[in-house]
C-alpha cells in the first residue's frame, strides 16, 4: 500500500507515523520536502500512489485566502488521484460548514474545500475531527505576550491528534470502510479549561470573547458534534499525564 500524505504540519507527520505503524509505505510531501501543492505538478509528484491523504493547512483567518488555498489544493490532489486511480482521503473539521461559523475564514475555506472535493474526487473519504488537544498550546503560543495570555471563549469536544491520525491510517489502508466519519474526543471542554491545565502556562490568563454571531456560536458549543460522531482517544487529563501537552 503506497500512501502519499500531502501536508507537512503536525497532522501530516502524525498520519505518516500511523501509516508506517500499519505497514504502509508512506511518503510525506510538502513545501518542506520541495513540493508546493499550489504550484508544482501534483499528477507527476503523487503518481503511483494507491491513496492520497490531503492534510494541507494554511494559517489565515481570511475567507478569501483560505478558500483559494484549500480549493486549489483539493483540485490538485483530486487530479492526481484521478490520474493514478487513487483514493482521496481529506482531513477536515467537524461543523466547519455551519452557517454561524462562516465568519471565521478558515472554517469557510474548509467548507468550500469539502464541497469541491465531493464534486471533483472520484473516490473520496472525508474524515472530520474536532479541535485537537494540541490546539490549546498552539493558541496559547499565538496569543501570549510575556506573562499574559488571551484565551478565546469556546466550547469544544477536543480529541488527540494521534487518535485522529490512526483512524485516517485505517481508512487509507482499507481497515475501515465508508465515505465519511466525524471524530471527537470523550469530553466537552472549554478552551479556558484546557489552557488552565497546561504545564508552564503564562501567569495571567484573560478570557477573550469573540464578538458577534461567530463568538456566540463558539461560546454556545456550535463546534460540539452530536451523538453520531465517533469518540476516539484518551481524555485530556490522560493525554496530559502521558506528557503530550
Amino acid at each position: 500500500m503506497r500512501v502519499a500524505v500531502v501536508g507537512g504540519g503536525p497532522s501530516g507527520r502524525a498520519i505518516e507515523r500511523a501509516l508506517v505503524e500499519r505497514g504502509a509505505t508512506a511518503t510525506l510531501v510538502s513545501r518542506s520536502t520541495g513540493f508546493d501543492v499550489l504550484r508544482d505538478d501534483a499528477v507527476e509528484r503523487l503518481g503511483g500512489s494507491d491513496v492520497i491523504v490531503e492534510a494541507t493547512g494554511h494559517a489565515t483567518t481570511s475567507r478569501t485566502v483560505a478558500t483559494d488555498f484549500f480549493t486549489r489544493s483539493t483540485r490538485a490532489v483530486a487530479a492526481a488521484a484521478h490520474a493514478s486511480g487513487a483514493r482521496h482521503v481529506l482531513l477536515s473539521i467537524v461543523h466547519c460548514d455551519l452557517p454561524e461559523v462562516q465568519g471565521y475564514g478558515y472554517f469557510a475555506g474548509k467548507a468550500a474545500q469539502e464541497r469541491l472535493a465531493r464534486e471533483v474526487s472520484d473516490d473520496l473519504v472525508i474524515v472530520r475531527s474536532t479541535a485537537w488537544f494540541e490546539f490549546a498550546r498552539q493558541s496559547l503560543d499565538r496569543f501570549s505576550i510575556g506573562p499574559l495570555a488571551l484565551v478565546t471563549q469556546m466550547r469544544m469536544k477536543p480529541v488527540a491528534l494521534d487518535a485522529v491520525a490512526g483512524v485516517i491510517a485505517d481508512v487509507a489502508t482499507g481497515r475501515r470502510a465508508g465515505t465519511a466519519v466525524d471524530l471527537a474526543g470523550p469530553e466537552v471542554l472549554t478552551l479556558w479549561e484546557m489552557t488552565r491545565r497546561l504545564p508552564d502556562r503564562p501567569a495571567v490568563t484573560v478570557p477573550l470573547p469573540v464578538p458577534g454571531r461567530l463568538g456566540r456560536a463558539l461560546r454556545d458549543g456550535a463546534l460540539v458534534p452530536g451523538d453520531d460522531a465517533e469518540v476516539v482517544g484518551p481524555t485530556y487529563a490522560e493525554w496530559l499525564r502521558a506528557g503530550s501537552g
